[in-house]
């Protein structure tokens, strides 16, 4: 995986972001596609305590939540940009919340989907060169400084 550090903030090169909310988007091999939260919004939520997430077998409507997360001083969904069904969650992260935290682009992800419309919905989402620069504005807008782990 490619990734850049930016103000202590890990970006991945391959990922798929929807920039506002702070969830990226992997494609996997086998045609489903892994969501979870970025290294930069689970740095400003905090450390989790709770986690939420749509069973398998639920169709999330694109806009509508995948899951809902918990930290000491925040609550807040975490939005479908790619509407499908839920084929598996990460059921790690209702005994440890807090691996979002830790490791945000690998044992913290949240759920697996099978897209219905694909091609419609990575419209809405950035990747690449685009992505890390939009990434990096963020990060300046909104005067994020991660740790490195």
């Amino acid at each position: 995986m490619n990734e850049i550090l930016y103000r202590g903030c890990k970006i991945p090169s391959d990922l798929y972001y929807d920039v506002e909310n702070q969830v990226w988007y992997k494609l996997e091999p086998d045609g489903t596609v892994r969501v979870g939260a970025t290294d930069i919004g689970q740095t400003r939520a905090g450390r989790m305590v709770n986690v939420r997430i749509k069973a398998p077998g639920r169709l999330v409507p694109k806009g509508k939540p995948i899951a809902s997360l918990e930290s000491g001083k925040w609550t807040g969904p975490v939005p479908a940009v790619i509407e499908g069904q839920v084929v598996e969650r990460n059921e790690a992260l209702f005994d440890t919340p807090d691996l979002i935290n830790d490791d945000p682009y690998g044992r913290g992800w949240i759920a697996r989907l099978k897209p219905t419309n694909l091609e419609r919905d990575l419209k809405d989402l950035v990747t690449g060169e685009e992505a890390i620069r939009r990434m990096k504005e963020y990060i300046d807008r909104e005067g994020v400084e991660c740790k490195s782990s």
